[in-house]
């Protein structure tokens, strides 16, 4: 068999594998979950309502259409997201609940392989281009994915969005980088320190497309969401208020924390939750600008995807989806320094075991606080390597002349 017959086999075999999982893991969402009782269902009706020429910011319509199709998930009174987000939602409301959740749990897989097969690609070494199909399967066990493909969140999308602007950025695309990059504010409370932390390393770096592509970017979103709702804004904030309430105290952050060891008092919790979460985005910032030029696009992400989870208001542990991201920098690196899978693969199960832990502890409880070391271990191991990796070009002998 020549070389190129085994190659085809080789991809033919692996998209056989990966068709098998994916397969596989649906059908478990199937069995596992309604599909009018996940998440999921927030974004189709949303979808729905604006084919219908109907307003998911308002109260009445929104939960009558609950009553209508028999949405059985009801936590909000409105929309609880940017009004962009519902337009981009559309497409799922062109089919039945049961379709669209179905047809997403298989896009969001796909999107996970996608990933991993481009930063793997981007590696450009023969033996990881040959770990796709291991560290696919070992992901459909990391926590934040095994619960995205559950609940139908769209964490996904936003996976995507940063694989993108990771790649624009290495190839000095800056300006259609910050353009995409501006997508994070589909969802705040994600988009406003992830935008805060790039924005540092931007401005470190005096990248002034990457920043104006942001706002071009921000701009745009601003100005969808008016063409349908001039009110917008103000309705989105309010249902933005209301989730923060009812949810105090519940997350893996350092506002959750604050608000525990105070006891639920204030303004004890907010003036310790304000004083963790500057130090925390300081601290990061700092690092980002310190390190400006020794940082490609994608070790820097690495760092403003956990710093940016763990000092916002309020997200869930299916938001942790991008931390795949530095987990598959992290493997590589490990590969490498180490010539050895065993390494490689330790570090995965072990934070996949934890992940899962966290989960079930979030099941028991409804308080997604031990997902706050799925972040340290992320973060950790990050930061050691980093600076394994600087320690051993200092000490790398200068060559003379």
């Amino acid at each position: 068999m020549t070389a190129s017959a085994k190659k085809n086999w080789g991809i033919i075999i692996s998209l056989l594998l990966l068709g098998s999982i994916i397969a596989l893991r649906t059908s478990i969402s199937n069995q596992t979950f309604s599909s009018e009782r996940t998440n999921f269902t927030t974004f189709w009706l949303a979808g729905r309502m604006l084919l219908e020429e109907k307003s998911p910011y308002n109260e009445a319509q929104y939960l009558g259409e609950h009553d209508l199709y028999n949405v059985q998930w009801r936590p909000n009174k409105i929309f609880p997201y940017p009004l962009p987000l519902a337009i981009l939602c559309v497409p799922f409301g062109l089919f039945s609940i049961r379709t669209a959740y179905f047809g997403w749990v298989v896009t969001s897989q796909i999107i996970v392989v996608i990933t991993v097969f481009v930063l793997l690609r981007h590696l450009g070494t023969k033996e990881q281009g040959r770990l796709l199909v291991p560290i696919f399967i070992s992901l459909t066990f990391f926590g934040p994915l095994y619960l995205t493909l559950l609940t139908g969140s769209i964490g996904a999308l936003t996976l995507l969005v940063l694989l993108g602007v990771i790649l624009l950025l290495e190839k000095d695309l800056p300006l259609l980088a910050g353009i995409l990059l501006a997508l994070t504010m589909l969802k705040p409370p994600q988009g406003v320190t992830i935008l805060l932390l790039a924005g540092i390393w931007f401005l470190a770096r005096r990248d002034w497309k990457a920043i104006f592509g942001v706002a071009i970017g921000g701009i745009g979103l601003f100005l969808v969401g008016m063409i349908q709702d001039p009110q917008w804004i103000g309705k989105f904030f309010t249902a933005t208020q209301a989730v923060m309430d009812r949810t105090q105290g519940v997350h893996s952050n350092v506002w959750a924390f604050s608000y525990l060891a105070c006891g639920g008092s204030s303004p004890c919790s907010t003036l310790l939750g304000v004083a963790g979460n500057v130090t925390i985005l300081g601290l990061g910032g700092f690092f980002l600008w310190k390190k400006k030029s020794q940082l490609s696009a994608w070790e820097a992400f690495n760092i403003i995807i956990p710093v940016g989870f763990v000092s916002t208001i309020y997200l869930w542990a299916y938001d942790q989806l991008t931390y795949i991201i530095p987990i598959v920098w992290i493997f590589s690196t490990l590969l490498e320094r180490t010539k050895s899978y065993i390494h490689a693969f330790i570090f995965l199960i072990t934070l996949e075991v934890f992940s899962f832990y966290a989960l079930a502890q979030q099941a028991a409880t409804n308080k997604d606080l031990w997902s706050l070391g799925t972040t340290a271990i992320i973060f950790g191991m990050t930061l050691g390597l980093m600076y394994l990796k600087t320690k051993q070009i200092t000490n790398q002998p200068s060559l003379k002349t």
